[in-house]
């Protein structure tokens, strides 16, 4: 008999790459009846380990020609000062992905833009119409040989 936690990760892993395989397939493959399949994704779910499922949007049908992690120091050390950068982050569509880290600067984000003059725009309008930020730092992705984001 299998580990119920090794299944478990199994089913996961299947369903980061492929969210919409039938339960029959996903039950062959794990190696489980379909009903037992169903019964353990559906337990994932109701405790909050599958979060949900989503598509993936293809860059170029959204446009995205140009994407940058961009490294933001903060001039003031304030929740004030980071609760209005988040805000500013979760309201700007270019700005995919917004995370507080340690280091040297307070904020990585992923921004993805239509091009160059768009993300110059984005820089202008946006960054710089916020008063603490103290540092940017714009590192353009060249190309992506792996991207597991889904």
């Amino acid at each position: 008999m299998s580990d119920p936690d090794h299944i478990s990760d199994h089913i996961l892993r299947v369903l980061q790459q492929d969210g919409r395989i039938s339960n029959l397939d996903l039950a062959a493959k794990v190696g489980l009846s379909p009903s037992a399949c169903l019964r353990r994704v559906q337990e994932l779910e109701r405790r909050g380990v599958i979060a949900g499922y989503r598509a993936v949007i293809s860059a170029e049908a959204r446009e995205v020609g140009f994407v940058a992690y961009v490294m933001i120091g903060l001039s003031h050390h304030s929740i004030d000062a980071q609760l209005g950068f988040e805000r500013i982050c979760r309201t700007a569509a270019q700005v995919r992905e917004c995370h507080n880290i340690t280091g040297t600067v307070e904020y990585l984000l992923r921004v993805e833009c239509r091009d160059l003059a768009a993300y110059k725009q984005f820089h202008t309008d946006v960054l710089g119409g916020f008063a603490h930020i103290a540092t940017i730092a714009t590192h353009v992705v060249m190309s992506s040989p792996k991207d597991d984001r889904a």
